[in-house]
């Protein structure tokens, strides 16, 4: 953990969520924690999606019996903070996922991780935890929503994807008129969008008049650089910094500030 002295700030949790697979949560969730890493918050990415992909995209290796952030939900009586490992990127750390977690396993209580966040151990030392969550309705995605102060939602311009955003929507009502009042919907942000694609534009006016133009981020054009990425183990910013991936991160800066200032 990076324990240098810093002004301290309040916890900030976001969860990055779709009840669709395929839409560029861990791509987006790697790469944003990287970003608020650069910009000098204390970041923690918690990867909940038993793919483990967030591991890949940092390239961590871990050993068979490392302790991951699904730990916690099959034994109440370890710390989330056991679970943390530093990247090779400043200010940014990991909890990693258990690729041989079976969901339905383990402990039935949808308050766990915002428990465990609460802990000294994290509040203390970080100032952003940034969530992957798995597209299953589970114990895993209902943890991760009443944990969160805000929600990114990627989305593909697909209809498909659309239709799993519909289907997070339904979730969250039920999330924020009940458990976690304090949960807001930070954005709703394209990914491999490409504007010169019909459907792409008819799927980006729909979701903006669902949910608010307002509401609408710009989007991560397709770039096989991303993918690379990810197979080298990097973060595009560190991986190909002047690719127009890194560019599109890069122009999140300001909404993140204000997300977590």
């Amino acid at each position: 953990m990076d324990t240098s002295p810093t002004e301290p700030r309040e916890l900030k949790v976001i969860a990055i969520a779709n009840r669709k697979g395929g839409t560029g949560k861990t791509t987006l969730s790697v790469n944003i924690a990287a970003e608020l890493a650069a910009l000098g918050r204390r970041v923690l990415l918690i990867d909940l999606d038993t793919q483990a992909h967030c591991s890949v995209g940092l390239g961590l290796k871990l050993s068979k019996d490392s302790i991951t952030s699904h730990s916690i939900f099959k034994n109440p009586e370890l710390s989330l903070a056991a679970a943390i490992h530093q990247t090779a990127y400043e200010r940014l750390a990991l909890a990693p996922a258990d690729p041989l977690y079976e969901h339905g396993e383990g402990i039935r209580d949808n308050t766990i991780l915002r428990n465990a966040l609460a802990e000294a151990d994290i509040s203390q030392h970080y100032d952003v935890v940034v969530i992957d969550t798995p597209p299953s309705h589970d114990i895993l995605l209902l943890n991760a929503l009443i944990a969160a102060h805000w929600l990114i939602v990627p989305y593909v311009p697909h209809p498909l994807s659309f239709e799993g955003v519909c289907q997070l929507t339904r979730v969250l009502f039920k999330i924020i008129s009940g458990s976690n009042k304090k949960l807001k919907v930070a954005g709703y942000l394209p990914m491999m969008v490409s504007d010169h694609i019909r459907v792409h534009r008819t799927i980006k006016d729909k979701v903006s008049q669902q949910f608010g133009t307002s509401k609408i981020l710009p989007g991560i054009r397709s770039d096989i650089l991303l993918a690379e990425s990810f197979a080298a183990g990097k973060p595009i910013r560190y991986y190909a910094p002047k690719s127009r991936a890194a560019e599109d991160f890069a122009q999140l800066h300001g909404f993140l500030s204000n997300l977590c200032p």
